[in-house]
């Protein structure tokens, strides 16, 4: 069967990109928006959807993905979906909307696909932004995609280092309100005393050094977003000041008496346990309920070991600067075994002490292996390290300056590797990108010593 001419010049007329394919994934229009932004090279129409999106020989169901039209078979509905596509520019995270046409019998018959470009997030290294394939990045990002266009309060949960700030800007920016402001408020930092000035503002005259009016944060992100970090640290006496503005959508400068009206969208984030802090009487129930109209939880980069190699790259050409640094595969294998309790911000300080070790063009295992001894915290007590965390403990003194410190410093590591890992010699060799009898070799230069 075929679509009808009408069907076609209407898609045609969508400022969107749509795609129209049959019952058998086969794409039988595609429009010009979509002509445009994901193939300007070559036409689409004949070939299968999952081949030109994701350069799959089955469908998405069947290749680990999840499949919409799959889904609006079973539900008969507009279903929506976020996935990674191929397009002119690499590889870009495209929301889905598709819905199903029926025939005359009431069947389904075709369907369309409308796609639109998840900027704020890459399936590739890029020097800025959120970066990530793995399924634990994917399902945040979806979540992501999902709140980001309506108003709805946002609360994002994960521990330090895992990018609550980016995640909140993800939100904003591909949100209506992506065009303002968005102001952070880092809880933590803030007096006390000055948290109610800071966040609503004051008039003259209000306390002892308020010469001139001011206004505050909330008036800054006035048609945008707020963004509340580590709200766990805020004050009780403050708590139900925030809970007023959530609830009323106004405040008070201090000093007036004057109501005003706050038009923000509220995104917080915090690495602690609210459950137990509403438990203990730390933090007040009625706000926590507010704040988590719809919770994200940030996987922890232990959660996410695919996108190491990708987050490395990216991070490297950010505190490289003007070097043009690559990682070699040994030193990609040893990133990959680490366990990283500081998450993605310790892998960023990780890599820029590595840079700095490295006096080439390639930064190796070995200068990981020193970034590593030169930067690992003591240990408290005697307990074991955590299952996967490879110890690089120094058991030897390094100093910095000798000429062997490199030397060392991968005698060590690789002692403590070969203790930790449970499989083979051979696999061992394949995780370090080195061949069996390098690696041999290299233990039996320790044996020797």
């Amino acid at each position: 069967m075929k679509p009808l001419p009408e069907l076609m010049s209407f898609l045609e007329g969508l400022p969107e990109p749509h795609i129209l394919f049959d019952t058998q994934y086969r794409i039988l229009a595609a429009n010009a928006a979509y002509r445009r932004q994901f193939s300007p090279d070559r036409s689409v129409v004949g070939r299968t959807c999952y081949e030109v999106s994701h350069h799959f020989s089955m469908p998405c169901d069947q290749s680990g993905e999840s499949c919409p039209l799959m889904k609006a078979r079973e539900s008969g509905q507009r279903e929506r979906v976020l996935h990674l596509h191929h397009t002119a520019k690499g590889e870009e995270y495209v929301n889905i909307e598709l819905a199903p046409l029926l025939n005359a019998e009431g069947e389904q018959a075709f369907f369309i696909e409308k796609m639109e470009s998840l900027r704020v997030a890459e399936g590739q290294s890029k020097a800025q932004g959120l970066i990530g394939r793995s399924g634990a990045f994917q399902q945040m990002l979806t979540m992501v995609a999902r709140v980001a266009p309506s108003m709805a309060t946002v609360l994002l949960l994960g521990e330090s280092g895992t990018g609550k700030e980016l995640v909140a800007r993800a939100v904003h920016e591909a949100s209506p309100r992506a065009t303002r402001a968005l102001v952070p408020v880092d809880c933590s930092s803030l007096p006390e005393n000055l948290f109610e000035s800071e966040l609503f503002g004051h008039e003259r005259g209000a306390f002892t050094g308020a010469n001139t009016a001011r206004s505050g944060l909330v008036e800054a992100a006035s048609g945008g977003t707020l963004f509340l970090d580590e709200v766990g640290d805020i004050p009780l006496t403050m708590q139900v000041k925030l809970l007023r503005l959530l609830e009323t959508g106004t405040y008070r400068r201090v000093g007036s008496s004057e109501q005003r009206h706050a038009d923000i969208r509220v995104v917080s984030a915090t690495h602690r346990n609210l459950d137990e802090m509403v438990a203990q009487g730390k933090f007040r129930e009625d706000l926590y309920y507010r704040l988590s109209t719809f919770p994200i939880h940030l996987p922890a980069l232990r959660e996410r070991r695919d996108d190491i190699a990708l987050l490395a790259e990216a991070l490297l050409q950010r505190v490289a600067g003007a070097r043009k640094l690559k990682l070699s595969d040994s030193a990609i294998a040893l990133l990959n075994v680490q366990n990283y309790p500081g998450n993605v911000r310790e892998l960023r300080n990780l890599l820029e002490r590595s840079a700095l070790l490295c006096d080439g063009d390639v930064l190796e295992a070995s200068h990981v292996e020193l970034a590593l001894l030169t930067g690992r915290r003591a240990r408290l007590g005697s307990a074991a390290p955590p299952d996967g965390l490879v110890d690089l403990e120094p058991v030897l003194a390094v100093p910095l300056a000798s000429p062997g410190a490199l030397k060392s410093a991968e005698r060590v590591a690789l002692h403590n590797m070969v203790k930790a890992h449970p499989g083979s010699r051979a696999e061992l060799a394949a995780q370090l990108g080195i061949s069996e009898r390098s690696l041999y070799r290299k233990l039996k230069n320790i044996q020797l010593e």
